[in-house]
């Protein structure tokens, strides 16, 4: 038996690209989280930099005068923000902490109302079939329970956290100042210090990169934002105005959360929550949430087109594996963190998928 030697050492070498671009990719996702300061630092530097641009551009102010501006309007913003929302969060994370197990009473008394006012000879359930269900719907109201209290005490946790908070914003915001002041001069110290080809085959990847992820990850931010803030405002109007919207802030920031994971949307959150509100009596909450739902959707949908391409390439059933997957492997984060992790690796294996990742590694030539 004849082995082809230059066959299978370009499958070896070709698989070992493989591995080291995923050890790489897996680096740089630890790094990242490591370095999470800086990392959000950037990403805010890259939303802030079309501003500091304008301001050059209209006033002729050198950049780091422009950088210096922007930089005190977003810190007045970042701080005024973030205040309201530590104080706003404990209060109301302990508010609702409190009276959790009320709330699962209740949603389980209205259960049991249910169960006893529905006819189920009608579908022929038996009475084995029917305590299976009323048990499971106690496990299911009790684990939900517990997630939900530990969400909350973890939440207030670190919003107690104050000296590790502190010292992270202190650090992001030192970080973002130095990234927009001294852009220029960072990014000619990383190709000093870096061979020439890294230089070139790095800056491509990072260019392409940041024109499908960056921009990707940008307009998605503009319209979770938006969707934050039009769902924040309408639940404090409602509640000034009356209606029982109870920890506005926390549905908010959950609404919003919801909002950020691909295939799903607000609505996935805001529907059940006013058909809910509709059963328990109260039809006028539940009328004004659908509404506050529809302003959403055509804020997003009027925004969505100018904001996000939708020829990033990645189909919907690919985003649910990724979704899928990540939640197996970190949790709940990990809804958010798959989609984005599957643009990156589609963005590296770029030519691979092109032109079929099999082929071009068993292929002969």
């Amino acid at each position: 038996m004849i082995i082809n030697v230059s066959y299978w050492t370009r499958v070896f070498k070709n698989i070992m690209y493989v591995i080291l671009l995923l050890i790489g990719l897996y680096l740089a996702l630890k790094l990242s989280i490591f370095y999470m300061p800086f990392l959000v630092a950037f990403i805010i530097s890259l939303i802030i930099e079309p501003a500091i641009k304008c301001i050059m551009k209209k006033t002729n102010l050198t950049r780091r005068t422009s950088s210096i501006i922007i930089f005190v309007i977003v810190l007045g913003i970042i701080l005024g923000g973030l205040i309201w929302i530590l104080i706003t969060l404990f209060s109301e994370s302990s508010s609702l902490l409190q009276g959790l197990n009320d709330y699962f009473d209740k949603a389980y008394i209205q259960f049991q109302f249910f169960m006893e006012s529905f006819n189920f000879d009608k579908i022929h359930l038996s009475n084995e079939v029917l305590n299976v269900i009323q048990n499971s719907t106690g496990d299911l109201l009790e684990t939900a329970s517990n997630w939900l209290r530990n969400s909350l005490t973890g939440l207030i946790e670190l919003v107690t956290s104050l000296p590790s908070i502190a010292i992270c914003i202190g650090i992001t915001i030192v970080a973002l100042y130095f990234i927009c002041v001294d852009k220029i001069y960072i990014l000619d110290q990383i190709e000093h210090h870096l061979p020439k080809i890294w230089v070139r085959k790095i800056g491509k990847h990072l260019k392409d990169l940041i024109q499908t992820l960056g921009g990707y990850l940008k307009a998605e931010a503009t319209l979770i934002l938006v969707s934050f803030i039009i769902s924040l405002i309408g639940l404090y109007i409602l509640q000034f105005a009356g209606f029982n919207v109870q920890y506005p802030l926390l549905m908010a920031l959950f609404i919003g959360f919801v909002d950020a994971l691909p295939i799903l949307g607000s609505g996935t959150v805001m529907i059940p929550w006013a058909i809910i509100c509709a059963i328990n009596g109260d039809l006028n909450l539940g009328i004004a949430i659908i509404v506050l739902l529809i302003i959403m959707s055509i804020s997003r949908q009027l925004l969505e087109p100018k904001l996000v391409s939708k020829n990033i390439g990645v189909h919907p059933i690919f985003t649910l594996i990724a979704m899928y997957t990540g939640f197996k492997i970190i949790g709940i984060m990990g809804l958010l963190i798959g989609p984005i992790v599957l643009i990156i690796f589609k963005n590296i294996f770029a030519s691979l998928i092109d032109q079929g990742v099999f082929k071009t590694i068993f292929d002969k030539k």
